[in-house]
């Protein structure tokens, strides 16, 4: 079966800050100064300043729907729940819909993200992920979903591997074929990032955490799948072998295997697909084999 690019999803637009202060001004009358964008992000951030002086962080979420608005507020409020517990988390000030999407303008927390993953950073942010067990027990939330049968919103994109080639096709057969034999969601009581990696912690000049960022991916669930996206960071950054072993036997001695196989086929599907569309060739390579690496590896 030969290639066919036309059936490929188009990327993700990245973020216009412009156009969305402009928009925040003439539709809500909320004036902020564009400062500059923020680095990293695979979408994108800006800084932006309000009349006070106080900085912000601007980022742009799903479409104007009041189901992504009540979506939203849910975050907020168990950000709220995070930082009475202590987590270094950015509070919500604004959610609102603006020209076709949700803005949302958080807390600028202090800190920059890390250069390079080492083994007392990557302790810390185990050791982070400590805080959210439990944390959501009381907190009614559906399960999130592993899309391991079908495409995500926006991401975990069955279309992208089905016509890319012949090796992305392997791989969307096993992910489907765990889901048809494994859980199907992520289950538990904990808040997870579901995007926990380094681009989206802070530290200050000694390493120390200052702030876990970008909460807009966040669920009631397993902590121990944020530390499975960790995993899969440091594979993805060449990052000492010896370390990610580590990291990956901690996880294996507190995952049924079932369950990590379910996690480690999302993360699979997840980061070849956005590779393909956002991303070229190299870099599809690269995760084709850590996933089949990690997907065979049970």
């Amino acid at each position: 079966m030969s290639s066919d690019p036309a059936k490929i999803p188009p990327p993700i637009p990245r973020l216009d800050p412009a156009r969305l202060v402009s928009a925040l001004a003439a539709e809500h009358g909320i004036t902020l100064e564009l400062v500059g964008a923020a680095a990293g992000g695979e979408v994108g951030a800006a800084y932006v300043r309000w009349p006070d002086g106080r900085e912000s962080v601007l980022t742009s979420v799903g479409d104007d729907s009041d189901e992504w608005g009540e979506r939203l507020r849910r975050t907020a409020t168990v950000l709220e729940l995070a930082r009475a517990r202590g987590v270094p988390v950015p509070r919500y000030d604004l959610v609102v819909p603006v020209d076709g999407t949700h803005v949302v303008i958080q807390e600028r927390l202090a800190g920059t993200p890390p250069a390079r993953p080492d083994a007392r950073l990557v302790d810390r942010m185990i050791m982070v992920t400590e805080d959210w067990t439990g944390l959501l027990a009381d907190f009614d939330a559906e399960p999130a979903s592993l899309h391991l049968a079908e495409s995500g919103p926006g991401f975990c994109l069955h279309e992208s591997l089905a016509h890319y080639d012949d090796r992305t096709r392997r791989l969307l057969e096993r992910v489907e074929e765990i889901g048809r034999s494994g859980p199907g969601v992520i289950t538990g009581d904990d808040l997870v990032h579901l995007d926990y990696h380094l681009g989206n912690v802070l530290v200050d000049d000694d390493g120390v955490i200052t702030g876990v960022i970008d909460w807009d991916g966040s669920a009631r669930g397993d902590r121990w799948f944020a530390l499975t996206v960790l995993s899969f960071d440091l594979s993805g950054r060449h990052a000492d072998a010896a370390l990610v072993r580590r990291v990956e036997e901690l996880i294996m001695s507190a995952v049924p295997a079932d369950t990590l196989r379910g996690y480690r086929a999302h993360l699979a599907l997840r980061q070849v697909d956005w590779m393909i569309r956002h991303h070229g060739p190299g870099a599809v390579d690269h995760w084709l084999a850590i996933a089949n690496d990690r997907l065979g590896s049970d």
